[in-house]
């Protein structure tokens, strides 16, 4: 299984939303807050090419967003990419 990360930021009903999703499947995760990290932030948004909260990453690969997570779980993907990336 891959490393999962969420990067969130505080106050942000979407972050809470995926990992209250990623619980509820059983997948483990480590989350980093980038509150007060602009550093990391800009890193990360160049990375994803994203510039919304929270981003979501299965190892090096970006799959964006709460958006996108929910569609990938809901559809089966997410599960595929996490086995087989």
């Amino acid at each position: 299984m891959r490393k999962i990360t969420v990067y969130t930021k505080d106050l942000c009903s979407f972050c809470n939303a995926a990992k209250q999703l990623l619980r509820a499947h059983d997948y483990q995760f480590d989350e980093i807050n980038l509150e007060g990290d602009e550093k990391l932030m800009t890193e990360i948004m160049t990375k994803s090419g994203q510039r919304t909260m929270p981003q979501i990453f299965v190892d090096d690969h970006s799959v964006g967003g709460y958006r996108e997570l929910s569609s990938l779980i809901a559809n089966g993907e997410f599960k595929s990419l996490n086995d087989d990336l």
